[in-house]
């Protein structure tokens, strides 16, 4: 090979290594023709968000140490504590006051001290009990002090705490070496899915003694019989006294139960794609997307929360948050009859369960780890926790085709902000949602999946629920969600305003003897707590907001409407010894003055005592005056779950989905998302105006040189082309052919035509080949 020949290679092999980088270099980048800058709102937060953030690992290890040398006490490990042992059962974040917090962020306050929020359980003491300490200054502890009298009247005892994981396991042991021997013949093995696998035996187990060895057996169920113990029931079933029901065993993977998928894997789903990357920031416990900015944390028991929630800098919400999950069952098995889950006790939060990229949240969100310490003395990470995305939702958040005296073309998709977790409550999963939209309405929304909770099927099973499988009664429930919303509208200081409409008879002012009947547009305002708390039954307002102080450009009251999506079963008859731990039920819309000494609308304790309940939310509605006062409004959504066949062996989504809207009313002087980046706007003559504002169809035009992506309008009855119009349109008369030749850089030889009889066009025309009217990609 001669040298020449030898130098040609060698530059080819250089251009080609170039072209490569050239290529790694500008992966990911976005096209050229349109290309623009993106616009996000900077985040100017400097930190004022971490007044909000959760307990970091290292705040907790701090805690626990000082609270073990400090209390003169024992404590032992609660992943392995007798319920006659002293142990800590979590720590979060203890939540500082409201207005100390914004004399922080607005005022140029000292920032608040940092302080966490200790449970104890004292077992080990004359009088057992249920202590709850703050703890701080953080990260160097130095202090604790008692608010249990403070914030709930006097102590805790020691019966309603919530069940340690390893109680739980200790009544297990408890079943197996004492209980179970004694009928070796019901014993039974755990599977996939095995809320469905009932087998006719219930078992009450009195465990309220400290000490274990003082558990009994107070009463055995099985296949609608009660006996006093197993060894009655043993009894029985040796002399041939009992029906016995022959339930196949059931393979280790559960069989109907299993959510093992039945076809094979097939053509991959859509996935969605951030050309430019993600459009939103997160710093710290701090997010910034577009016009909106907000904290977010996860407590413990009751999950995600947010605070400080703004829209074009301006606050609308100082916190919202999940307060409570209820749900009710009935049955005719004991247990399903007297099941009533308020999963707050349990740990909302503790159980947000690791998120799967492209089935929980999309592969391209952002995942974020939560740090929680609850039943043990070390924390413990939560990974992949809870994630944030923007999601296209498949629909224009707004749009017009005019096709009347004008042609144009206005829209904007609904592009919004998702932040989400899904808790696992036993068989339950709850997804839960905070969405956030460009027209500054945020919604919350929660929807259910998992298993079902089931009964034996035995006697009247059926006036309970559906059968679902050969034994399996799916069993009716009731789901009530409950959260906070407290609310700054234009300010701390808000009215409660409520608009529905009316019909009123009315003479035709042009024939006095025609009566019209037209609707006209009521207002009330709802001076007291007790006007502005609605029962389930009751009749509401459709437009129910909170008013600031402040008008908008056209004199009316700044305001945000609270838009409720519920479709809730019958509430528990407030006859009930128990209703008054769940009393927050009763309403599906309370507003109430906000006080620091009702944080909460229920409490922890409330599960193992509801018939004395440490904090019972009719308690807070008790008429005081809500005009210009710093209000909190208490939502309650929820549905009835009839569970059916298409419930195995998991409730979907669809359908089970509830929450509510905030939305703006009055408060902008115009919908506010008109000024959103993502607004495409296009007129008559294909005359698409490349804006750095719609960079989707500047791509569009950008994909191919032999194809146009978009629809031309057309008109009648002029010749004059509109001012700066490039093209050469073409007009034969009003009842004629309109042709529009258009031409954008190389995409050009096309003409859109249409032959009409009508000077309204009835839809868009195809731009095809010059000459052979072929329509290409429209």
């Amino acid at each position: 090979m001669n040298m020449k020949a030898m130098l040609i290679l060698l530059v080819l092999a250089l251009a080609t290594i170039f072209a490569l980088v050239c290529v790694l270099l500008t992966r990911g980048r976005a096209p050229s023709i349109c290309q623009h800058q993106r616009l996000e709102q900077e985040d100017t937060d400097n930190g004022q968000s971490l007044v909000f953030a959760d307990l970091t690992p290292e705040e907790m290890v701090q805690v626990v140490r000082y609270l073990q040398e400090n209390l003169g006490v024992p404590l032992v490990d609660a992943s392995r504590a007798l319920p006659s042992d002293n142990c800590i059962s979590y720590i979060d974040m203890q939540v500082p006051a409201k207005a100390e917090v914004l004399q922080f962020l607005d005022g140029g306050g000292a920032r608040p001290t940092r302080e966490a929020l200790a449970v104890l359980y004292f077992g080990n003491q004359p009088d057992p009990n249920v202590t709850e300490y703050v703890v701080g200054p953080l990260p160097t502890p130095t202090y604790h002090r008692d608010v249990t009298v403070q914030k709930y009247g006097g102590k805790v005892p020691y019966h309603r705490r919530p069940t340690l994981a390893v109680e739980y396991k200790q009544i297990a042991g408890f079943l197996r070496s004492q209980v179970f021997p004694t009928a070796p013949s019901f014993m039974h093995q755990n599977v996939s899915g095995f809320f469905l696998h009932p087998v006719g035996l219930e078992v009450l187990v009195d465990h309220s003694s400290l000490d274990i060895s003082q558990w009994v057996v107070s009463r055995v169920f099985y296949n609608g019989q009660y006996y006093r113990d197993m060894a009655q029931l043993e009894s029985a079933y040796v002399q041939g006294r009992i029906s016995v029901e022959k339930v196949k065993k059931a393979p280790r993977d559960g069989d109907f139960s299993s959510m093992k998928p039945r076809a094979p894997p097939a053509t991959m789903f859509p996935v969605q794609y951030e050309l430019q990357g993600p459009r939103y920031s997160i710093r710290n416990n701090h997010v910034v997307f577009q016009a909106w900015s907000f904290a977010f944390g996860m407590s413990v028991n009751t999950g995600m929360r947010l605070f400080d929630i703004r829209y074009q800098g301006e606050r609308i919400a100082y916190e919202i948050s999940v307060q409570e999950a209820l749900s009710v069952y009935g049955s005719n098995c004991p247990g399903g009859m007297s099941t009533r889950y308020m999963d707050g006790s349990f740990g909302i939060g503790r159980f947000s369960s690791p998120l799967v990229r492209g089935v929980d949240c999309p592969y391209s969100a952002t995942y974020v780890d939560v740090h929680y310490l609850a039943q043990s003395q070390v924390s413990r990470i939560g990974k992949n926790a809870l994630c944030i995305f923007e999601q296209n939702l498949g629909s224009p958040l707004r749009r017009h085709y005019s096709n009347l005296q004008s042609f144009y073309y206005g829209g904007l998709v609904n592009s919004a902000l998702i932040v989400r977790s899904i808790a696992t409550l036993g068989n339950y999963d709850y997804v839960w949602d905070f969405i956030f939209y460009q027209n500054g309405a945020i919604e919350a929304k929660v929807q259910a999946t998992g298993y079902m909770s089931s009964s034996f099927l035995h006697g009247d099973g059926l006036r309970y629920g559906n059968r679902v499988w050969e034994h399996t009664l799916g069993t009716i429930h009731t789901h009530s969600i409950n959260y906070k919303v407290d609310l700054d509208v234009g300010g701390v200081k808000n009215s409660l305003v409520a608009h529905d409409m009316a019909f009123e008879m009315a003479r035709a002012p042009w024939s006095p003897e025609q009566q019209i009947e037209r609707p006209r547009l009521t207002k009330k305002v709802l001076d007291t707590e007790d006007q502005a708390a609605f029962r389930h039954q009751s009749k509401m307002p459709r437009y129910i907001y909170f008013a600031a102080n402040s008008k908008n450009k056209w004199g009316h009251q700044r305001g945000y409407r609270i838009q409720i999506v519920s479709f809730a079963g019958e509430h528990v008859p407030e006859t009930s010894s128990m209703e008054r731990a769940i009393s927050w039920a009763r309403y599906k819309l309370a507003v109430t003055r906000r006080k620091e000494e009702e944080p909460t609308s229920t409490s922890i304790y409330n599960q193992n005592d509801p018939w004395t309940p440490t904090v019972a939310f009719a308690d807070f509605i008790n008429n005081e005056t809500i005009t210009n006062e710093d209000l909190v409004a208490w939502v309650t959504t929820g549905f009835l779950h009839i569970p059916h066949s298409e419930d195995i062996p998991n409730t979907v989504t669809v359908g089970n989905s509830v929450g509510f809207l905030l939305r703006p009313y009055n408060y902008y002087d115009l919908d506010p998302s008109i000024y959103s980046h993502d607004g495409v706007f296009f007129t008559i003559w294909c005359h698409l105006k490349c804006r750095s504002s719609s960079s989707m169809p500047c791509l569009a035009l950008a994909s191919s040189s032999r194809q146009w992506s978009w629809r031309c309008w057309w008109t009648m009855g002029t010749s004059t082309a509109p001012a700066g119009w490039s093209g050469r349109p073409r007009l034969h008369g009003v009842l004629g052919t309109a042709t529009a030749h258009c031409t954008r850089g190389s995409v050009q030889g096309l003409t859109a035509s249409r032959t009409g009889t009508s000077p309204q066009p009835s839809g868009p025309l195809r731009a095809g080949k010059e000459g052979t009217n072929k329509a290409v990609n429209v």
